[in-house]
């Protein structure tokens, strides 16, 4: 529904719009004189007209004019909705016409701005999808999906200024900006400080199941691990390794198999067991029930990587939550499982090749559809 927002506004836009993207929308959906909004603002009367101008050359954008159509018609309603029935009515418009919340927002960019940070990654978007593909480059031609996001999240992105398109086409292609890299740098460190802030607090709870309450809304790490905002995955640099006679170490379809476990444990931790640990089902002897992955959205993200870790099983499930999952070095992970230097490798090229026939076996080539 459409009213599914944070819109603590005047103008009952959701927070996060920019103060641009607001004169504009008042001034051509709510025929508001420029001079009328800079006085309000206290702003400069020129100052507002150069925003104005700004977001209009903008619209030639695909993402920018769908967030603004989306935003027109969300401002609209908000100001029709003066009765009951009006109300109703605005509460039963079409799915497509919705635009994210704050925390929706920040969550998604965390993961998609990350993906973007990787050498080689873009937004691929076509025209009237409801979902956009980040797409990364692996050399010699090849590309692999690493991420999906909703449209409505990546119009905002693009919005933001987050995300830029240089040539708008019938699939258009965005890389993550400067003003992106910084909004990242932000985000994640706003998300670490409330972490540690839950970390030293978790003794007031009288629970642990409060305790994962009180973080199912953050993409929580259960051990309290941190995860840091890095240009590329413990992969992407095994995949530009050569054996000796010259073949990556890591081939195209083991990379695509730890890139879907990773897919999968992110849109795992969005939802309702946010804080779910995942070490359980690295548990010798434990009972997982048949995991079928046909689920969508996290749950059904859960199940696949249930089912995949309970393969691989402890050892090789270990490696691959920690290296394709937590993003953590293969160095720091053989100190961890007290394995011998430079094993690592070796031991995670294994657990990808079992990955990838799991994957194959229950899912089918091509590895199906994310989320």
């Amino acid at each position: 529904m459409i009213c599914r927002s944070d819109c603590d506004q005047p103008d009952r836009l959701p927070s996060w719009v920019p103060e641009d993207a607001r004169f504009y929308l008042a001034h051509t959906e709510g025929g508001e004189a420029i001079r009328k909004l800079a006085r309000d603002a206290g702003r400069p009367a020129s100052t507002v007209l150069r925003q104005v101008r700004k977001i209009e050359t903008l619209r030639d954008d695909p993402l920018v004019d769908g967030a603004l159509r989306r935003l027109g018609a969300l401002r609209l309603c908000a100001e029709e909705a003066q009765s009951k029935k009006e109300t109703v009515r605005m509460m039963e418009i079409s799915r497509s016409e919705t635009t994210p919340d704050a925390a929706t927002l920040t969550r998604e960019a965390r993961r998609i701005l990350r993906r973007l940070c990787e050498s080689g990654a873009v937004l691929a978007v076509a025209a009237e999808m409801e979902k956009a593909v980040v797409v990364r480059d692996t050399g010699e031609g090849g590309s692999t999906r690493t991420a999906v996001v909703d449209a409505p999240v990546a119009q905002a992105m693009a919005l933001k200024g987050w995300i830029a398109c240089d040539n708008p086409g019938r699939i258009s292609r965005y890389h993550i900006t400067s003003a992106g890299r910084t909004a990242l740098g932000r985000l994640m460190a706003e998300q670490e400080s409330k972490l540690r802030g839950f970390n030293e607090a978790q003794a007031g709870f009288d629970t642990s199941a409060a305790a994962e309450a009180a973080m199912e809304a953050e993409e929580a790490d259960p051990r309290g691990r941190r995860r840091y905002v890095v240009s590329e995955s413990p992969l992407q640099g095994l995949a530009r390794r050569r054996d000796k006679d010259g073949t990556p170490f890591l081939s195209e379809e083991l990379v695509r198999a730890g890139e879907r476990l990773r897919e999968d444990f992110e849109l795992a931790q969005i939802g309702h067991r946010a804080a779910q640990n995942w070490d359980q089902f690295l548990t010798a002897g434990l009972h997982l029930g048949l995991v079928t992955g046909q689920g969508r959205g996290s749950e059904g993200a859960r199940q696949r990587l249930s089912g995949a870790l309970r393969e691989l099983g402890p050892g090789l499930g270990d490696v691959a939550l920690q290296c394709c999952c937590y993003l953590e070095g293969l160095e720091t992970t053989e100190k961890r499982m007290g394995w011998a230097a430079r094993s690592g490798k070796v031991v995670l090229r294994i657990a990808l090749q079992r990955l990838h026939r799991h994957y194959e076996r229950t899912i089918g080539a091509g590895g199906g559809l994310i989320g």
